[in-house]
């Protein structure tokens, strides 16, 4: 079982963007979204620049997830990139792709991008510096190469680090036993297997939804309930795509005008405006039309106002329990009192979740109030000694959200200190793009920006472009550095802290408060104030540096 990028780490060539000594204008980490549109902006600038990819593909997320039922929860065309190259000449088969052919769109960016060619693949970052004197960094990769670059662009994103707690004898299973985001490429096979997932966030709802049908018996593990939502996939033709092709451009600039980043944003009313008939009918659409529309389509004060909340949440739980035909289970998934407020955990979606544990062959077990005390050669005990046996388990416990992946690269500041050191008693930006004592670096789709509260490629195409413009001026105005103050990434947290404060999003400890990776700290990691407000923020300190400290 994998547990580590660096178990990934290997040379895949001596020449080219795999050669030792590699000395570059731009050095970026991560070849899914925010890596290759890094990329593709950069090379407008006419600089030289080279991704490094611990994965052996490009794909990023969808490289590395393809456990079974694993596909995206945003739309297309939503989730894909705006550059018409891209989108011209290419057609989906369904609204919610599987991640086969959401390999396949990459592949065909490669076809019209070349991205390939500057791609160093298995290149794990262990240790990166950045020398005062020459104005570059010093990059050591897990194989022992190096490289320098005047810039560094982080868009690993933020799931690059795997959280596997840390249960006693889990060496000594001798079943099958993978993460979720490491599950093996060529699968596994369950037909008459005893099954575990333990975890019910994203991975963990769509592995129940792939195994249900076809395990012997399966045990989903789960802590909190999921409050998941219906997908409403169908199946998209190559007509009727190209028939609204001509309005692509203006619906990627849609997209950016909205909170989340999609094709719709949250009602521009308060729910105590509407009637309850009314309320019921926009719920009713919300639920039908499927995807995030229930969550980031409602009501605009249900993420604000308590008792909105519990409205919404009602509804939900109505919908939901009507579909579980044991009471117990019924309970278990869809309690009457929420477990938290609706929406403040990233809902998942889901096709036929909750039909699955109608089968005699599929039950949840609540492990919150009965945790995992261990690992056994044959299966896991739990703390009353209940014993599952298991052929196979998946973890599908996440990750460590949004920081855990940029604080496990080796980063040291110009203080001397590495990056988990400074951050350990929480995380510290200027618009979740910059970080001071790091000078010329840049991070994208990760701590201090819309994140989790976005769709990706959205996101990404908002900050890449911002991280572009930025060195377009440091280069047009041969400005050697820039490092942003103590003060302005105070400032900037306090701003992520006043916008998160203000909803109901700081009531739950969630992915967007850090997750629940012991030890680390309880902090709102996103900016929550929605894409439009966000770009205006970090475009208006854009044309005088202001906040940075600038070597000429």
């Amino acid at each position: 079982m994998k547990t580590n990028l660096r178990d990934c780490a290997h040379r895949g060539a001596d020449t080219g963007p795999y050669a030792d000594g590699l000395d570059i204008d731009v050095l970026i980490v991560g070849a899914g979204f925010g890596g290759i549109y890094c990329l593709y902006e950069v090379r407008k600038l006419g600089l030289n620049a080279v991704i490094f990819e611990a994965g052996n593909d490009l794909g990023g997320t969808w490289h590395w997830n393809c456990y079974p039922g694993a596909a995206v929860d945003s739309e297309v065309p939503e989730y894909q990139y705006s550059i018409p190259e891209t989108w011209k000449d290419w057609t989906w088969s369904t609204n919610y792709p599987s991640y086969r052919e959401l390999r396949e769109y990459f592949d065909h960016v490669d076809s019209v991008l070349c991205i390939r060619k500057d791609c160093a693949f298995g290149s794990v970052i262990v240790d990166a510096c950045f020398d005062q004197d020459k104005s570059r960094w010093m990059v050591h990769t897990q194989d022992g190469r190096s490289a320098t670059a005047k810039y560094l662009i982080i868009a690993s994103g933020f799931s690059a680090k795997r959280y596997i707690p840390d249960w006693p004898g889990l060496d000594s299973f001798t079943g099958i036993v993978h993460h979720s985001s490491f599950w093996p490429e060529d699968g596994v096979d369950v037909h008459d297997k005893r099954c575990v997932i333990i975890g019910t966030g994203a991975s963990g709802v769509q592995v129940t939804q792939a195994w249900g049908p076809i395990a012997r018996s399966l045990k989903v593990l789960q802590r909190t309930p999921n409050l998941a939502i219906p997908l409403r996939k169908k199946s998209l033709t190559p007509s009727g795509q190209a028939a609204t092709k001509y309005f692509y451009p203006e619906l990627f600039r849609l997209r950016e005008t909205t909170f989340g980043g999609f094709f719709y944003t949250f009602a521009e009313r308060s729910l105590w405006e509407d009637s309850e008939e009314e309320r019921e009918a926009l719920f009713e659409k919300l639920w039908t039309d499927g995807g995030f529309r229930f969550w980031l389509a409602n009501y605009k004060d249900y993420l604000f106002d308590p008792k909105v909340n519990r409205i919404v949440y009602d509804f939900w739980a109505r919908k939901v329990r009507s579909r579980i035909e044991d009471p117990k289970q019924r309970d278990l998934l869809a309690p009457l009192e929420p477990a938290h407020p609706f929406g403040v955990k990233r809902p998942s979606l889901e096709q036929d979740y909750y039909e699955q544990f109608n089968r005699p062959t599929v039950e949840a077990l609540d492990i919150k109030t009965n945790p995992i005390v261990c690992f056994t050669p044959t299966g896991i005990e739990l703390e009353d000694g209940t014993t599952i046996e298991a052929d196979v388990v998946c973890i599908a416990t996440g990750f460590d959200f949004v920081t855990g992946g940029i604080t496990d690269m080796g980063l040291r500041s110009i203080h001397g200190r590495t990056l988990r050191e400074e951050w350990q008693s929480g995380a510290y930006t200027y618009l979740g793009t910059t970080i001071s004592g790091y000078p010329n670096l840049f991070h994208l789709y990760g701590p201090h920006g819309p994140t989790l509260l976005s769709n990706g490629p959205t996101s990404v195409e908002v900050q890449g472009r911002w991280i572009a413009d930025a060195i377009k001026q440091m280069e047009s105005r041969g400005i050697r550095s820039i490092d942003p103050t103590p003060e302005a990434c105070r400032a900037w947290k306090d701003r992520i802290n006043e916008l998160s404060n203000r909803t109901l999003l700081p009531t739950t400890q969630s992915s967007y408060m850090g997750g629940s990776v012991p030890g680390k700290p309880v902090e709102q990691v996103n900016y929550s104030g929605g894409i439009p407000m966000y770009a205006n923020e970090i475009r208006a300190v854009l044309p005088g540096l202001e906040g940075f400290t600038i070597v000429q």
